[in-house]
């Protein structure tokens, strides 16, 4: 009896001697830094990780697509035709004083187009003004397949932007509008329209440049310094908004380069629309101070200094009255000293109009003081 007690109680003891062992080896397994189990544990969670985050592009765009709107455009056409053969290019009072009945009919024709553009505020959409110039009827498409009309509140040449307001009423999805004066190049573009009424066609890229001039593209008649990017921007596209990483508006997407250098793509920068925006709300139209001149900028080889020298000065203009003139060295602008032509056309846009400005030129070796008068530029058309 005491044999069987002796050997069950050895047989405990060993058992348990067994059991903490396993337990110290289970522990040491666990702790171990070298363990072959750990990586094939950690790639799984890194993976459904991975997978379960959103894309920065992916969050812009839910956070600001829903603002982009579609802007199908109409308008009527009357056109004359005249036969193959007509050598005359009359005009009504032509007719009339010689009292022709020439062949010709009227030929009434519908024209269509689309653009994109964006709510910016209650009911308000921003464009460019080329999507909905001379149209007669304007039909804005919602996210949500809506479409309502929309009347034109003002529109600008000069900087190809126009405010259009929705029949209808709220709550509308609004865009947030950054700031321009932020970005860097290099940093994201993600390029947001609707092509061919495609909703919500992204394309992303980097900023390439800030400031790029028109006049470097060969646009001559727009008053603009633009934002370059290589996002692509689709036909169709215009209007659109152009994106920050953040989901923030920073550019009105414009224009696309073709033929030689093509792939270059352009936009308004966002800072500017929201000024002209404002102005074509309050007054539906925007002034433009100008002076009545043409700028060259100049390097010199030697002392590798920029100079802004005069090219043209306009018949009857403020430039003309005050005394400015061609190959006139502009050296400073108020208090600003010039050091390129975007200086002078950003001092005289603060000044504003009717309210001189101070103008130091270099002529020849004369040092030249006068004081100008800016106009609206529609006045220097008259």
């Amino acid at each position: 009896m005491d044999s069987k007690i002796i050997r069950k109680s050895k047989l405990k003891s060993h058992n348990q001697k067994q059991l903490l062992i396993y337990l110290a080896i289970g522990v040491g397994i666990l702790n171990s830094p070298n363990i072959l189990s750990q990586p094939s544990i950690k790639p799984t969670i890194a993976e459904a990780n991975l997978y379960s985050k959103k894309s920065f592009i992916t969050e812009a765009v839910e956070k600001t697509g829903p603002s982009v709107v579609t802007i199908e455009t109409q308008r009527y056409i009357k056109k004359r035709k005249f036969p193959k053969n007509s050598q005359l290019f009359l005009d009504p009072y032509f007719e009339r004083f010689f009292g022709l009945d020439l062949p010709y009919e009227n030929q009434p024709r519908l024209e269509q187009s689309q653009g994109s553009g964006f709510i910016f505020d209650d009911g308000l959409v921003i464009t460019n003004a080329h999507v909905v110039n001379g149209s007669d009827k304007v039909i804005v498409g919602l996210t949500n397949g809506k479409k309502l009309k929309a009347k034109l509140i003002g529109e600008d040449f000069f900087t190809d932007l126009a405010v259009l307001q929705i029949a209808g009423k709220g709550p509308w999805p609004k865009a947030e509008l950054g700031d321009s004066t932020k970005i860097k190049v290099g940093d994201w573009a993600i390029a947001v329209g609707n092509p061919f009424g495609l909703e919500n066609t992204v394309t992303l890229g980097i900023i390439s440049n800030l400031k790029r001039n028109v006049t470097q593209l060969g646009i001559y008649d727009k008053k603009l310094e633009l934002i370059q990017t290589d996002a692509a921007i689709n036909p169709g596209n215009s209007g659109g908004p152009l994106l920050n990483s953040k989901g923030e508006v920073i550019g009105i997407n414009t224009l696309i380069r073709s033929g030689p250098g093509a792939g270059l793509s352009f936009a308004i920068p966002i800072n500017k629309v929201k000024e002209v925006a404002y102005q074509l709300i309050r007054n539906g139209k925007v002034i433009h101070p100008m002076i009545g001149i043409s700028l060259i900028d100049e390097v010199n080889l030697k002392t590798n200094n920029n100079s802004v020298k005069v090219g043209y000065v306009m018949p009857n203009s403020p430039a003309r009255k005050s005394g400015i003139m061609v190959n006139d060295i502009i050296l400073k602008v108020g208090n600003k000293e010039i050091k390129k032509a975007s200086d002078v056309i950003t001092q005289v846009s603060e000044n504003g109009i009717n309210k001189k400005i101070n103008v130091l030129l270099k002529r020849k070796n004369k040092l030249i003081k006068l004081k100008v008068k800016p106009t609206d530029i529609t006045n220097l058309k008259k």
